[in-house]
Order: C-alpha cells, then sequence, then structure tokens
C-alpha cells in the first residue's frame, strides 16, 4: 500500500485525484504502478488500475494476472473493478471504501453480480484513513 500511496501523492502534485495502484506478484515483485493520469491525458478511462492493469499484463506478455494483486488507495470504481475481473487478478486490496462511486463494496458490487465471470478475493480498509484523508485534503483545496 505504501507504494499505491506514493503514486496517489505524486498524482496530486499534477492535479489529478490522488489514487494510486500497484499490481504484484506471489512473491510481492511490483509488475506494475500508477496514478491516475485522467487529466494529463484527457482520457476519463485512465485511472490509475486500468494504467497498472495493462502494464503489469504488457510486462508479462499475458492478458491474464491470476496469481497477482491489485493494490489501490481507493475502492475501485465499477470500471475498474470489471478491469480487474477481466484480468483475472487474484486479489483486489484497497485502502479508502467510496460509498458514492465504488464498484466493489457499494454501488455497483460488480464481483456479486451474476454476469462476473471472475470475483477475486476482496480485502478494503488498509490503511483507511491514510487513504481517505489523502483524497479529502485533495479536494478540500479545490473547493
Amino acid at each position: 500500500m505504501e507504494l499505491a500511496l506514493a503514486e496517489a501523492r505524486a498524482a496530486a502534485l499534477r492535479g489529478e485525484v490522488p489514487v494510486g495502484a500497484v499490481v504484484t506478484d506471489p512473491r510481492g515483485l511490483v509488475l506494475a504502478r500508477a496514478g491516475n493520469e485522467v487529466e494529463a491525458r484527457q482520457d476519463p478511462s485512465a485511472h490509475a488500475e486500468i494504467l497498472a492493469l495493462r502494464e503489469a499484463a504488457a510486462r508479462r506478455r499475458h492478458k491474464w494476472l491470476a496469481d497477482c494483486t491489485l493494490t489501490v488507495t481507493l475502492e475501485p470504481c465499477p470500471m475498474c473493478a470489471q478491469a480487474a475481473s477481466l484480468f483475472r487478478v487474484k486479489r483486489v486490496a484497497f485502502g479508502a471504501y467510496d460509498p458514492k462511486g465504488g464498484g466493489v463494496e457499494h454501488g455497483a458490487r460488480i464481483y456479486a453480480a451474476s454476469s462476473c465471470h471472475h470475483a477475486p478475493e476482496v480485502v478494503g480498509g488498509l490503511r483507511e484513513t491514510e487513504c481517505a484523508l489523502l483524497l479529502r485534503d485533495f479536494f478540500a483545496e479545490r473547493r
């Protein structure tokens, strides 16, 4: 989570919503890490999770990340939750819960849907307070 938080902090400094993601293999080797790049790319799909999953798959030269963990500072939105499912990640670990926009424990609850082909193990609330504070501070400065 420390690396994901570092990516989130770097994203905030770039004016991006501070969300960071890291993909690790079973030994803990970092395959990819990213922060949001929605503003820089002018691409609403350039969420940290999507960028990290794509990079990890490219690095492995395989579309599936079946033994990997996606660690992210915020509960993935429905798009990112579905992407994690499509990449077949073993585990999704996240920090802050997102009652408004989350897609794992809130909202669409992608992994509980009958249409979900692969439901990863989910671990939520890792360093939750720290992850949530980063987001709250970011948005408080913009209001």
